[in-house]
């Protein structure tokens, strides 16, 4: 584990100090913005950064934090993987004796990955206050472990960041005060915004796959489609697998599909012994991609198919056509305004959704409030009010 890094000396600025922790990849992109905002206050606010080691894969983790623009992590945790149960504990016992060290002014948590729940524990434990970035977010499916950690997080957080406004309702409900509750935005679109420009084109992917030809042909006029998958509850069972990809190989014969596939993903495919339906001219599969390749092939796609909760507010921020192949969602504004349809995992339905937008209907979507890349400068401007403030916040 890479030593905690020394306290200031005695008398000298910053006053405050933000411990800011990552464990999983969905955590970069939020933490990106983050970072460079509160390191723009002025007065100057020690920003500390933690990687809990939760995704371990050193190549993959390089690649996201020079694409971001993430200084390298002041301390890196390396717990590495596990079941929740020894993940969480493992995070927790690490970081309790990084906690004592650094004896920082707040702990800033993102997301809903096991590294947010056990680093929020440790540190309201220790009395050290707890801000949550992404707040209130409910799919109301208890059998979703991110749903467990959402919830927990947002019960003992102190300063709470929601990126709709139908957060703030559910926090509400389940009795967190209103003063703790500030609506700020996405920062995941802060990212998405900044980094457009610098996108990897889904022709250059396909040509460094070894596939140069693979968007060409008869399909082009129907543009290309991408493909995301990864939760258990879609890839654990060799049925609902089989049945995801039997439909995804039809959306295929019309519409090539990029299909980036998860490590978990990829061992069950070849454990159920599906190989053979990705064995087709029309699905690329490619291993996981950075963040650039997946921003280049999601923004021009012409529709993209997933399970994940950050594709869905991507794809509305970029007005990209989403069915989402889950039977919930977590980010119902990407329903209510954005672009995204959720199908579940039922193969006529998706098939039919994806029909339904060959032909010209699905959603136009518009972009929610507040997502207009300024979500993390709103964040930093709020928690240095709240430190000034002895870590207190007015009612809004």
């Amino acid at each position: 584990m890479k030593a905690p890094a020394q306290h200031l000396p005695a008398g000298s600025a910053p006053v405050f100090r933000v411990l800011c922790v990552v464990g999983a990849r969905p955590n970069f992109m939020k933490i990106a913005p983050i970072m460079a905002a509160l390191q723009a206050l002025q007065p100057k606010v020690d920003v500390k950064l933690l990687h809990t080691g939760q995704h371990y894969d050193v190549a993959m983790n390089e690649q996201y934090f020079t694409a971001l623009g993430i200084p390298s992590p002041d301390i890196n945790l390396e717990v590495g993987s596990g079941s929740h149960a020894a993940q969480t504990a493992e995070v927790m016992v690490r970081f309790e004796p990084v906690l004592d060290e650094l004896k920082p002014t707040a702990v800033l948590v993102v997301g809903d990955v096991n590294s947010t729940i056990a680093c929020a524990l440790v540190a309201v434990k220790k009395g050290t206050p707890v801000i949550h970035v992404e707040a209130g977010l409910r799919s109301f499916d208890r059998a979703m472990p991110e749903e467990i950690n959402r919830v927990l997080t947002d019960q003992i957080s102190d300063l709470l960041f929601t990126t709709e406004e139908s957060g703030r309702d559910n926090l509400l409900r389940e009795g967190v005060a209103g003063e703790r509750i500030r609506f700020v935005g996405n920062v995941m679109i802060d990212t998405l915004r900044g980094n457009l420009e610098r996108a990897v084109p889904a022709a250059a992917i396909a040509a460094q796959a070894g596939r140069p030809a693979f968007l060409n042909g008869h399909a082009t006029h129907e543009g290309y489609a991408l493909l995301t998958l990864h939760r258990p509850s879609n890839v654990d069972t060799p049925e609902i697998l089989r049945a995801l990809l039997e439909a995804v190989a039809r959306i295929g014969a019309r519409t090539p599909v990029f299909f980036p596939v998860h490590p978990r993903t990829r061992a069950n495919i070849a454990k159920f012994g599906l190989d053979a339906l990705l064995d087709d001219p029309h699905i690329l599969p490619l291993p996981p991609m950075g963040y650039l390749e997946m921003l280049g092939m999601m923004k021009d796609a012409r529709v993209v198919l997933t399970d994940s909760g950050g594709v869905q507010e991507e794809t509305t921020a970029l007005g990209v056509p989403c069915i989402t192949l889950r039977n919930n969602t977590e980010r119902p504004i990407t329903v209510d305004e954005g672009t995204n349809t959720v199908a579940g995992q039922d193969p006529a339905r998706i098939l039919a959704i994806y029909e339904e937008l060959m032909q010209g209907g699905g959603k136009a979507g518009r972009i929610p409030p507040f997502w207009d890349g300024k979500a993390a400068v709103r964040i930093a401007d709020t928690l240095a009010a709240w430190m000034q403030n002895g870590c207190r916040m007015e009612a809004a």
